[in-house]
């Protein structure tokens, strides 16, 4: 950013054709030299300072986020009535800005929960995964016998302190399908669950009859011996399953509180990065920050996963400079071709990703919002990318395909592995995703203030120049440092993470 704090216009690159908005502009307000507001600019939305012709790009970031679709004059709001998609060629450049990670000699460390396999917790649960819709209520029931109450002090796990709960994952799917993509990455995603690290123990509960069969599940991922399993119609029922599941959950509760945290490297931590209720600001402060903490984190060994594909999309020839490997890259040019041909399949068009929200906080096309979203992925290499829900093995910046809808994106993560997830939010998102915990980061300062309670971290002080990028990025860092090793975010203090268990429901249902 080249303005300082008390100017109303922020410019992010020389080559920008147009600025953003720091506050409300109203008409007439000044843009530059001999160029004032033809009208009044929303808070985070762009104005623009040099003419555009029609089919003229429109650059932010020093990137095309999009063409005008009309004459477009100095000064003037530039948004979806006057700007819109088009095709540009993009230089891939394969690896052409990939560069040796420099690591930091002593690597921060925090109190992990170690477990037996040398893998590293953040959290200590015990989890009930579903293999259909059918068993969901069941397994909530099993779960909510041992839920607090804050409000009435009841609390089933008092005698348990280092349980941190237990959790039911439901999911609206496992059944009306074949046996295709959507039942393996159904399977891939339940296997993930049931393997993560932030779970003592898990049981799989299910109907009978389904078609994703828990026996089949069990021989597809390998999973024969690491959990319990019971189906509604084996067991004679309701009231025997919920009853059967209450005792193995009472049966195991003192092994899984018998953990202590200890000093462990920064490198067990893997983050899932993620962004919702985007905002024109996301790209200036929030995800920029977290950028510069992934980057902290790859230093130190620990690694983070950028995802929500579609909203890469035109941002990608970005990252395969930085792939280590082609194939690395043509991985990820892969999955934007199959990413128009899946939205061309549905009757929709990649740009119909910015939701209105968006809008109304200032991204007008797709190409804005990816460029803004990528931020989050810092400057590393980018050394792996995985498919929706795979085991994350490399190290450092790692990509997964995903949708860009913020709960199944961040299911795919923590299936994958991720024992954390850092959000970021314009608008004003509220998130958790258990047994990962979450951590909130308000892209501005108007609505941290009005949402407080929900966010664990204002970037707006980077808007208002209290703070470089850096300095937030920063205090980022420790606070994941903190929070992995207990400390509790504002999404778990609202119990949030359960009801936004949501693997992606790809295929057709029957």
């Amino acid at each position: 950013m080249d303005a300082p704090a008390e100017t109303p216009f922020i410019r992010l690159h020389p080559e920008d054709s147009v600025l953003i908005a720091r506050r409300a502009a109203a008409e007439g307000t000044p843009v530059g030299p001999n160029v004032l507001t033809r009208a009044r600019i929303p808070p985070g939305h762009k104005v623009a300072v040099r003419a555009h012709a029609p089919g003229e790009a429109v650059k932010r970031y020093g990137q095309i986020i999009g063409f005008a679709t009309q004459p477009i004059a100095p000064g003037d709001w530039v948004h979806v009535q006057n700007c819109g998609m088009g095709d540009f060629d993009k230089d891939y450049a394969w690896g052409v800005d990939a560069r040796p990670t420099l690591y930091v000699p002593e690597p921060a460390t925090f109190q992990g929960i170690l477990r037996p396999d040398g893998r590293v917790a953040t959290r200590n649960y015990i989890g009930i995964v579903t293999s259909v819709n059918c068993s969901a209520h069941v397994a909530s029931m099993i779960a909510d016998a041992f839920k607090r109450n804050p409000f009435t002090g009841n609390d089933p796990l008092a005698e348990f302190p280092n349980v941190d709960g237990v959790v039911a994952l439901t999911h609206k799917t496992g059944c009306g399908m074949g046996d295709n993509d959507g039942l393996r990455i159904l399977r891939r995603t339940l296997a993930g669950y049931a393997r993560h690290v932030n779970f003592s123990h898990v049981i799989a509960i299910g109907l009978g009859c389904e078609v994703n069969q828990i026996s089949g599940l069990l021989e597809e991922q390998n999973l024969a011996g690491r959990l319990r399993n019971m189906d509604i119609q084996s067991m004679g029922g309701t009231r025997k399953t919920v009853e059967a599941g209450i005792a193995f959950v009472r049966e195991v509760l003192a092994e899984a509180n018998q953990v202590h945290r200890q000093a462990v490297p920064a490198s067990h931590l893997t983050i899932a990065l993620q962004c919702g209720g985007s905002d024109g600001y996301s790209g200036i402060t929030a995800n920029p920050a977290l950028g510069h903490a992934s980057d902290l984190l790859v230093r130190h060994g620990g690694t983070v996963i950028l995802s929500e594909t579609p909203e890469t999309y035109g941002a990608e020839h970005l990252l395969t400079r930085r792939a280590t490997s082609r194939a690395v890259g043509e991985k990820l040019v892969g999955l934007m071709r199959w990413w128009e041909e899946y939205a061309a399949r549905g009757q929709a068009e990649l740009n119909s990703n910015p939701s209105p929200g968006n809008k109304a906080g200032g991204l007008t096309t797709i190409l804005e919002k990816s460029l803004g979203a990528m931020a989050k992925a810092g400057t590393t290499n980018l050394t792996a990318v995985y498919d929706y829900a795979e085991p994350v093995t490399e190290k450092g910046f790692v990509f997964m395909d995903t949708p860009g809808y913020d709960p199944v994106a961040a299911t795919g993560q923590v299936a994958g592995g991720a024992n954390m997830v850092c959000f970021t939010t314009g608008r004003g998102s509220v998130f958790g995703c258990k047994p990962a915990p979450s951590i909130k980061l308000a892209t501005n300062s108007a609505m941290y203030e009005r949402m407080e309670e929900d966010m664990d971290v204002n970037c707006g002080t980077i808007l208002s120049g209290r703070e470089t990028v850096e300095a937030c990025g920063e205090r980022i860092f420790q606070l994941i440092l903190r929070v992995a090793s207990g400390e509790r975010t504002k999404s778990e203090s609202y119990d949030f993470g359960a009801a936004e268990f949501a693997p992606w429901p790809i295929g057709a249902t029957m």
